[in-house]
């Protein structure tokens, strides 16, 4: 699935330029811990969170994620989206809470570490 049709299914407001759009990812998890992310995800392509702060895009980056959902209409501050610019990393925020978000990218095909 390419991001742009994540930004799509979620109603979602890109905030980093398009240029990320047509990355391609199969899979994505959902956690405001970024220590249950460090420590248990692999593989995993897109980050669908409510927590904002910059360890957020840091923990992405780390975890060689290519995008962030943002809940909950929740919006990063322009460093964070400035950061996620710089790593190559999508960001996209949209007013659904995280488990509608989840099952929404789950049932069109993304798998894996979907937690509402």
């Amino acid at each position: 699935m390419k991001i742009s049709e994540i930004r799509d299914l979620l109603d979602a407001e890109i905030l980093t330029d398009e240029s990320t759009l047509t990355h391609e990812v199969s899979s994505a998890c959902c956690s405001d811990m970024m220590s249950d992310v460090l420590a248990y995800v692999k593989d995993q392509g897109v980050l669908i969170t409510g927590l904002v702060n910059p360890q957020v895009i840091r923990t992405a980056n780390m975890m060689d994620m290519v995008c962030i959902v943002f809940v909950r209409s929740k919006k990063p501050t322009d460093d964070m989206v400035a950061l996620a610019q710089e790593f190559g990393i999508a960001v996209m925020c949209t007013d659904k809470r995280a488990f509608e978000a989840s099952g929404i990218l789950y049932l069109a095909g993304l798998s894996r570490h979907l937690e509402g």
